[in-house]
């Protein structure tokens, strides 16, 4: 019965992300959501930390996928980060999901719609897929949140920092992300505000 259900969730998916190309859907949870794509706010803050990623991501020949499917595993969960940072060739399952094993780094930048999820839900799965990194960034409540050290138990290590402080992603980054910078604000300064 379980497996009918997860090959149901599975059929349903692969349709609604055929019918609706412009929106995110994803599987969370068990549950499909469908939302609308990001804001300019949103893609700001994506952009920001990708000009401060893509220095390293070249030097190591690294790619940078913008909302590709993560595989964790046997469950039916099926999630599109807003940014998957993977080696040359990585690990697929099928033509377009990348295992979570497969990456060097998951983000996820909090919608007003999204953030139980990202907070919650997204990080328990990808801790059991083996993400190495997942890094939530939350201009809403001016955090950013980086936890590593994944197992079944969920990620053994977190660190919080405030919007505006430093962030170091450890190895294989080994490199100091300016939070500042993200909102647009200067590392000194506290952000404003949330995006949408």
């Amino acid at each position: 019965m379980e497996t009918d259900a997860r090959t149901d969730i599975e059929r349903r998916f692969e349709e609604l992300s055929e019918h609706w190309p412009d929106r995110r859907v994803e599987v969370i949870d068990g549950r499909i959501v469908v939302r609308e794509l990001s804001t300019a706010g949103h893609a700001d803050i994506v952009f920001r930390l990708l000009l401060q990623l893509m220095p390293y991501v070249i030097e190591r020949s690294w790619q940078i996928w913008p909302e590709v499917t993560l595989f964790l595993g046997p469950q039916v969960d099926r999630y599109r980060p807003d940014v998957l940072v993977v080696p040359q060739d990585p690990l697929l399952w099928g033509d377009d999901h990348v295992y979570g094993t497969a990456t060097y780094l998951v983000v996820e930048v909090v919608s007003k719609s999204s953030a139980r999820d990202d907070h919650e839900v997204k990080p328990r799965t990808c801790a059991r897929g083996n993400v190495p990194l997942y890094l939530v960034i939350d201009a809403f409540a001016g955090k950013a949140r980086l936890l590593s050290h994944p197992g079944e138990a969920g990620y053994a290590q977190e660190v919080h920092v405030n919007l505006g402080e430093p962030l170091r992603l450890p190895e294989p980054w080994d490199l100091v992300i300016d939070t500042g910078r993200l909102t647009g604000q200067n590392s000194s300064d506290r952000p404003s505000g949330g995006i949408g």
